[in-house]
Protein backbone atom coordinates (compact mmCIF):
# COMPACT_ATOMS: atom_id res chain seq x y z
CA UNK A 1 0.00 0.00 0.00
CA UNK A 2 1.49 3.56 -0.81
CA UNK A 3 1.83 6.16 1.70
CA UNK A 4 -0.63 8.27 0.27
CA UNK A 5 -3.40 5.16 0.31
CA UNK A 6 -2.68 4.45 4.18
CA UNK A 7 -2.81 8.04 4.56
CA UNK A 8 -6.77 8.68 3.23
CA UNK A 9 -7.95 5.52 5.19
CA UNK A 10 -6.52 7.01 8.51
CA UNK A 11 -8.55 10.15 7.05
CA UNK A 12 -11.45 7.62 6.02
CA UNK A 13 -11.23 5.90 9.50
CA UNK A 14 -10.95 9.22 12.22
CA UNK A 15 -14.04 10.55 9.83
CA UNK A 16 -15.79 7.76 10.75
CA UNK A 17 -14.72 6.42 14.38
CA UNK A 18 -13.63 10.18 15.47
CA UNK A 19 -10.11 8.33 16.59
CA UNK A 20 -7.51 5.41 15.78
CA UNK A 21 -5.78 3.38 17.82
CA UNK A 22 -2.21 2.83 15.89
CA UNK A 23 -1.81 -0.76 17.13
CA UNK A 24 -4.86 -2.08 16.55
CA UNK A 25 -4.64 0.08 12.86
CA UNK A 26 -1.00 -1.59 11.96
CA UNK A 27 -2.25 -5.04 12.67
CA UNK A 28 -5.39 -4.78 10.34
CA UNK A 29 -2.91 -3.79 7.57
CA UNK A 30 -0.34 -5.55 8.51
CA UNK A 31 2.60 -3.09 8.83
CA UNK A 32 4.64 -1.82 11.41
CA UNK A 33 3.53 0.51 14.58
CA UNK A 34 6.29 2.64 13.86
CA UNK A 35 4.82 2.80 10.00
CA UNK A 36 1.46 4.30 10.87
CA UNK A 37 3.02 6.59 13.85
CA UNK A 38 5.54 8.21 11.09
CA UNK A 39 2.31 8.20 9.19
CA UNK A 40 0.22 9.87 12.17
CA UNK A 41 3.55 12.47 12.49
CA UNK A 42 3.25 13.60 9.11
CA UNK A 43 -0.60 14.10 8.94
CA UNK A 44 -0.21 16.02 12.55
CA UNK A 45 2.71 18.32 11.05
CA UNK A 46 -0.04 19.09 8.41
CA UNK A 47 -2.79 19.83 10.44
CA UNK A 48 -4.90 16.92 9.71
CA UNK A 49 -5.16 15.39 12.80
CA UNK A 50 -4.31 15.27 16.16
CA UNK A 51 -1.57 13.16 17.74
CA UNK A 52 -2.70 11.50 21.32
CA UNK A 53 -1.32 8.56 23.22
CA UNK A 54 -1.89 5.49 21.20
CA UNK A 55 -3.31 6.77 18.44
CA UNK A 56 -5.02 9.87 16.96
CA UNK A 57 -7.87 11.95 17.15
CA UNK A 58 -9.31 14.52 14.29
CA UNK A 59 -8.15 17.79 14.51
CA UNK A 60 -9.92 20.81 15.06
CA UNK A 61 -10.63 23.10 12.09
CA UNK A 62 -11.87 26.26 14.06
CA UNK A 63 -8.05 27.28 14.41
CA UNK A 64 -8.01 29.99 12.24
CA UNK A 65 -7.64 33.38 13.37
CA UNK A 66 -9.96 35.55 14.49
CA UNK A 67 -10.89 37.73 10.79
CA UNK A 68 -11.39 34.44 9.27
CA UNK A 69 -13.58 32.93 11.92
CA UNK A 70 -15.90 36.06 11.85
CA UNK A 71 -16.44 34.86 8.06
CA UNK A 72 -16.96 31.79 8.70
CA UNK A 73 -20.60 29.89 10.22
CA UNK A 74 -22.41 32.75 11.14
CA UNK A 75 -25.68 31.27 11.14
CA UNK A 76 -25.13 28.75 13.28
CA UNK A 77 -23.20 30.96 15.50
CA UNK A 78 -26.42 33.45 15.45
CA UNK A 79 -28.61 30.24 16.26
CA UNK A 80 -25.93 29.65 19.09
CA UNK A 81 -26.09 32.90 20.57
CA UNK A 82 -29.92 33.42 20.75
CA UNK A 83 -29.93 30.29 22.83
CA UNK A 84 -27.31 31.27 25.40
CA UNK A 85 -28.42 34.50 26.03
CA UNK A 86 -31.72 32.98 27.58
CA UNK A 87 -29.21 30.88 30.10
CA UNK A 88 -27.87 34.75 31.68
CA UNK A 89 -30.03 36.04 34.22
CA UNK A 90 -30.84 39.40 35.93
CA UNK A 91 -28.09 40.01 38.43
CA UNK A 92 -25.67 37.75 37.57
CA UNK A 93 -21.82 38.00 37.12
CA UNK A 94 -20.57 36.85 34.18
CA UNK A 95 -17.50 36.17 32.38
CA UNK A 96 -17.82 36.19 28.32
CA UNK A 97 -15.01 34.19 27.00
CA UNK A 98 -13.22 35.64 23.70
CA UNK A 99 -14.22 34.13 20.10
CA UNK A 100 -16.30 34.99 16.95
CA UNK A 101 -19.65 32.76 18.81
CA UNK A 102 -19.53 34.95 21.92
CA UNK A 103 -19.03 38.23 20.14
CA UNK A 104 -22.48 37.34 18.38
CA UNK A 105 -23.55 36.41 22.49
CA UNK A 106 -22.96 39.99 23.27
CA UNK A 107 -25.16 41.25 20.10
CA UNK A 108 -28.50 39.00 21.60
CA UNK A 109 -28.61 39.74 24.96
CA UNK A 110 -32.05 41.03 25.56
CA UNK A 111 -32.19 44.99 26.41
CA UNK A 112 -33.74 44.39 29.25
CA UNK A 113 -31.15 42.26 30.94
CA UNK A 114 -29.73 43.77 33.87
CA UNK A 115 -26.35 41.75 34.60
CA UNK A 116 -22.75 42.40 35.02
CA UNK A 117 -20.35 41.29 32.12
CA UNK A 118 -16.29 40.45 32.81
CA UNK A 119 -14.73 39.84 30.09
CA UNK A 120 -10.86 39.85 28.23
CA UNK A 121 -11.99 40.40 24.69
CA UNK A 122 -12.51 43.95 23.39
CA UNK A 123 -14.39 42.97 20.57
CA UNK A 124 -17.11 41.84 23.20
CA UNK A 125 -16.60 45.34 25.65
CA UNK A 126 -16.74 47.00 22.56
CA UNK A 127 -20.41 44.86 21.56
CA UNK A 128 -22.00 45.85 25.18
CA UNK A 129 -20.64 49.11 25.50
CA UNK A 130 -24.21 49.88 23.45
CA UNK A 131 -26.61 47.57 25.97
CA UNK A 132 -28.54 50.03 28.07
CA UNK A 133 -28.24 48.13 31.28
CA UNK A 134 -25.41 45.63 31.65
CA UNK A 135 -22.25 46.91 33.34
CA UNK A 136 -18.73 45.78 31.24
CA UNK A 137 -15.70 45.34 33.23
CA UNK A 138 -13.14 44.96 30.83
CA UNK A 139 -9.76 42.43 32.28
CA UNK A 140 -6.33 44.01 30.87
CA UNK A 141 -3.31 42.67 30.15
CA UNK A 142 -0.99 41.70 26.76
CA UNK A 143 -2.93 41.04 23.88
CA UNK A 144 -3.37 37.53 22.21
CA UNK A 145 -3.86 38.70 18.51
CA UNK A 146 -4.58 35.28 17.31
CA UNK A 147 -7.99 34.99 19.77
CA UNK A 148 -8.38 39.14 20.68
CA UNK A 149 -8.33 38.70 23.93
CA UNK A 150 -6.03 40.19 27.08
CA UNK A 151 -3.71 37.46 28.31
CA UNK A 152 -0.69 37.76 30.75
CA UNK A 153 0.05 37.87 34.30
CA UNK A 154 -1.92 41.01 34.71
CA UNK A 155 -4.71 38.97 33.17
CA UNK A 156 -4.26 35.92 35.84
CA UNK A 157 -4.15 38.51 38.84
CA UNK A 158 -7.13 40.60 37.86
CA UNK A 159 -9.12 37.25 37.18
CA UNK A 160 -8.31 35.56 40.40
CA UNK A 161 -10.06 38.08 42.36
CA UNK A 162 -13.76 37.81 41.00
CA UNK A 163 -16.14 35.37 41.85
CA UNK A 164 -18.33 34.27 38.84
CA UNK A 165 -22.18 33.00 38.41
CA UNK A 166 -20.85 31.16 35.17
CA UNK A 167 -18.51 30.99 32.27
CA UNK A 168 -19.30 30.99 28.60
CA UNK A 169 -16.25 29.20 27.54
CA UNK A 170 -14.98 29.17 23.85
CA UNK A 171 -12.84 26.41 22.40
CA UNK A 172 -11.56 24.90 19.64
CA UNK A 173 -12.21 20.94 20.15
CA UNK A 174 -14.47 19.05 22.22
CA UNK A 175 -13.79 15.18 22.51
CA UNK A 176 -15.01 12.50 24.75
CA UNK A 177 -10.97 11.48 25.45
CA UNK A 178 -9.69 14.84 26.04
CA UNK A 179 -12.49 17.27 26.71
CA UNK A 180 -11.91 20.71 25.76
CA UNK A 181 -9.33 21.93 23.72
CA UNK A 182 -7.54 25.06 22.27
CA UNK A 183 -4.62 25.64 19.92
CA UNK A 184 -2.82 27.68 22.56
CA UNK A 185 -1.17 26.48 25.72
CA UNK A 186 -1.32 30.18 27.48
CA UNK A 187 -5.08 30.53 26.45
CA UNK A 188 -5.56 26.88 27.70
CA UNK A 189 -3.89 28.26 31.22
CA UNK A 190 -6.18 31.16 31.15
CA UNK A 191 -9.72 29.35 30.61
CA UNK A 192 -8.83 26.91 33.34
CA UNK A 193 -8.74 29.76 35.46
CA UNK A 194 -11.56 31.56 34.57
CA UNK A 195 -13.60 28.29 34.85
CA UNK A 196 -12.26 27.64 38.46
CA UNK A 197 -14.09 31.31 39.40
CA UNK A 198 -16.95 30.30 37.78
CA UNK A 199 -20.06 28.80 39.44
CA UNK A 200 -20.45 26.79 36.52
CA UNK A 201 -19.12 26.57 33.04
CA UNK A 202 -21.18 27.02 29.69
CA UNK A 203 -19.46 26.06 26.16
CA UNK A 204 -21.29 26.96 22.48
CA UNK A 205 -19.95 24.60 19.96
CA UNK A 206 -20.61 24.71 16.21
CA UNK A 207 -20.29 21.42 14.70
CA UNK A 208 -16.66 21.11 13.37
CA UNK A 209 -15.48 21.60 17.38
CA UNK A 210 -17.31 18.55 18.41
CA UNK A 211 -15.43 15.12 17.85
CA UNK A 212 -12.29 16.85 17.62
CA UNK A 213 -9.01 17.83 19.59
CA UNK A 214 -6.62 20.68 19.44
CA UNK A 215 -3.37 20.47 21.39
CA UNK A 216 -3.99 21.97 24.78
CA UNK A 217 -6.49 20.64 27.07
CA UNK A 218 -8.28 23.20 29.60
CA UNK A 219 -11.15 21.06 30.91
CA UNK A 220 -12.29 17.17 31.45
CA UNK A 221 -16.09 17.26 30.17
CA UNK A 222 -17.33 16.42 33.34
CA UNK A 223 -16.28 19.77 34.27
CA UNK A 224 -18.54 21.30 31.86
CA UNK A 225 -22.24 22.18 32.99
CA UNK A 226 -24.28 23.06 29.30
CA UNK A 227 -23.41 22.81 25.70
CA UNK A 228 -24.87 24.44 23.63
CA UNK A 229 -24.72 23.17 19.63
CA UNK A 230 -26.78 23.91 16.73
CA UNK A 231 -30.00 22.08 15.73
CA UNK A 232 -29.82 18.61 13.40
CA UNK A 233 -26.60 17.03 14.71
CA UNK A 234 -26.56 13.16 14.04
CA UNK A 235 -27.24 11.26 17.11
CA UNK A 236 -24.12 9.68 17.17
CA UNK A 237 -22.07 13.06 17.33
CA UNK A 238 -23.85 13.56 20.25
CA UNK A 239 -23.70 10.51 22.03
CA UNK A 240 -20.57 10.82 23.86
CA UNK A 241 -21.42 14.43 25.42
CA UNK A 242 -24.60 12.89 26.63
CA UNK A 243 -22.99 10.70 28.41
CA UNK A 244 -20.66 13.01 30.18
CA UNK A 245 -23.98 14.20 31.89
CA UNK A 246 -24.01 17.36 30.35
CA UNK A 247 -26.53 19.32 30.21
CA UNK A 248 -26.94 19.65 26.47
CA UNK A 249 -29.16 22.55 24.72
CA UNK A 250 -30.10 22.26 20.93
CA UNK A 251 -30.08 25.68 19.65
Amino acid sequence: MLTSERKARILDLLRRDGRLVAKAFSQELGLSEDTIRRDLRELAGEGLLQRVHGGALPASPAVADFKAREETGSAAKMALARASARLIRPGQIVFLDGGTTNVHLARHLPDDLSATIVTHSPSVAVELARHPLVEVELIGGRLFKHSVVAMGAASAEAISRIRLDSYVMGVTGLHADTGATTGDGEEAAIKRLIARQAAETIVLATREKLGAASPYRILPLAEIATLVVEPGLPADQLAPLRAAGIDLIEA
